[in-house]
């Protein structure tokens, strides 16, 4: 009898632990084939130019699965490492391995998804069968007490449906041994930077965190910032820090490509609640992860509605395409500190904090008024965490064309460098130009006199650049043209919003929680 092959098509989906597609092979008891592809598209060019997958993003990707190989490895198996399209490189393995079947998680967005067909409709006529796994949520659509299609479009009634009637599932055993691969098959080489034309980005001292890829260095991660440092237990109150690089989490990196599972995260939750403390702290981090959930299932549900200029909500707003403004904001040269710090942040490293995202974005969209999906584009390119749904998803969000809007809202940037940042520590960190500016003055450094800039060793418009506009003319300006743009499709008046420093999310009372028992999973 021939020996029964099964393909695990690795995707966003780099690990070894809770991964349905390898607990389900491995107990067919089929001989499983472990295969990665590189794809030429994901190193190509985004619609408006910037590199689809930029140095930090794929820096870290190569990362993940050189980690990926030495587990397999470890396992007595090995990785199969392509690069080509994978409907064409797997199916050429499915065909010269003669697989029975050929296994994969499932993605939810549209070049995720056009992937995956491409590769069914090729092996259809050989007869080979592909079966995908959900494996990129915290909750598993099934769990949901409401089909993805009836999704709530507030999210607020999302998360209270969930915590109320939703388990979260056990986490799926690690495999203990994997068979060799076929002696006929060559494992094949992980390719460098180089081979995609990327070069390595120059170390910077003012970086504070790095970030390597895979599975280990995930759970490195984990086990340092909620094990050994204990920072969980101070997460609210802290997540909102720029400088520190443990007052966040940072485990989105390998959240994202799936180094790690949001389960295990949950329960690594559930584990640190009866050992150490049950707080708001840790209930924050579930919410966290419950957000993230969200945005893939609106994902599924809206298909590309989410990518195209009217978003969600099917608006056309007359974005400009104003490059010049947008290489500023690309380069950190708007003339505002927490704007220009954040950005170049990003460009030193490929990482910027959840409220620094927050800020460029309402800057970029509400006071430069320039057309959201560029934003959106550039973060693809640069983000080391990028993920296509939260990705996309907040700046559908931000631009105020997502599921949820308010009317327009706008994130008043002085106010907030002096609540997240009120000694200008971080602005100084990456502003050096700025470092004797007295934190008292250091948010509206435009204001300062003529004899103050001499005192502090800067000249404006020269060493610092002047703001390139009025913040808040220019937020009434744009939010003209966005209630024009609603009143087109007959918006109820009253629902158009106004000027806000906004604080929270959709949905969240400006940092009110209270932690909800969360329903085990037997």
């Amino acid at each position: 009898m021939a020996e029964k092959r099964i393909i695990l098509w690795y995707r966003n989906d780099l690990r070894i632990h809770d991964h349905e597609p390898l607990v389900k092979a491995t107990k067919s008891g089929a001989k499983v084939i472990p295969v990665y592809c590189f794809d030429d598209r994901q190193f190509g060019k985004t619609s408006f130019g910037f590199a689809k997958t930029g140095t930090f993003r794929a820096k870290f990707l190569l990362e993940a699965v050189a980690d990926l190989r030495a587990s397999l490895k470890a396992l007595g198996s090995d990785l199969v490492v392509r690069s080509g399209l994978p409907e064409v490189e797997v199916s050429k393995l499915a065909q010269e391995l003669e697989v029975s079947a050929v296994y994969f998680h499932k993605e939810v967005t549209a070049e995720e998804l056009k992937v995956e067909q491409g590769l069914e409709q090729v092996l259809e006529p050989l007869g080979i069968p592909t079966k995908s796994f959900w494996g990129q949520t915290l909750y598993h659509p099934d769990e949901l007490p409401f089909s993805v299609s009836e999704l709530p479009e507030l999210f607020t009634s999302f998360r209270k449906q969930v915590e109320q009637g939703c388990n979260v599932r056990s986490l799926l055993p690690s495999p203990q041994r994997l068979s060799a691969l076929p002696e006929s098959i060559e494992p094949g080489e992980i390719p460098t930077l180089e081979t995609f034309g990327l070069v390595a980005a120059e170390p910077d001292s003012r970086q504070q965190m790095s970030f390597t890829g895979g599975e280990t260095a995930g759970f490195d991660r984990v086990k340092d910032y909620i094990w050994q440092r204990d920072r969980l237990r101070v997460y609210k109150e802290t997540r909102n820090g720029m400088l520190d690089p443990n007052d966040s989490t940072k485990f989105s990196p390998w959240l994202a490509i799936g180094c790690l599972s949001p389960r295990y995260l949950y329960w690594q939750v559930d584990e640190y609640e009866d050992k150490k403390v049950r707080n708001d702290s840790t209930y924050w981090l579930i919410f966290e992860l419950l957000w993230r959930d969200y945005f893939r299932f609106i994902c599924e549900k809206h298909g590309s509605k989410l990518f195209k200029v009217e978003g969600l909500q099917g608006v056309r707003i007359p974005w400009k395409q104003d490059w010049t403004r947008f290489e500023l904001w690309c380069e950190g040269k708007t003339g505002f500190p927490l704007v220009d710090a954040n950005m170049q942040e990003l460009a030193a490293t490929g990482f910027m904090s959840n409220r620094g995202r927050q800020n460029v974005a309402s800057f970029l969209t509400k006071n430069l008024g320039i057309d959201w999906r560029m934003g959106a584009e550039y973060f693809e390119s640069l983000l080391v965490d990028y993920d296509v749904c939260s990705n996309w998803g907040n700046w559908n969000y931000t631009a105020g064309v997502g599921n949820d809007a308010r009317g327009f809202r706008f994130f008043n940037i002085t106010k907030q460098s002096k609540d997240y940042d009120p000694q200008g520590d971080y602005a100084k960190h990456w502003l050096p130009v700025l470092a004797k500016v007295p934190g008292a003055k250091i948010h509206e450094v435009w204001q300062l006199q003529k004899v103050e800039q001499e005192r502090f060793d800067l000249r404006l418009g020269v060493d610092y650049p002047a703001p390139i506009v009025d913040l808040f003319q220019s937020a009434e300006a744009n939010e003209r043209v966005y209630n024009e743009a609603f009143g087109i499709v007959k918006r109820d008046k009253g629902d158009r919003g106004s000027r806000n420093d906004r604080t929270s999310r959709p949905g969240q009372k400006n940092g009110s929680s209270k932690p909800v028992p969360r329903k085990r999973s037997d």
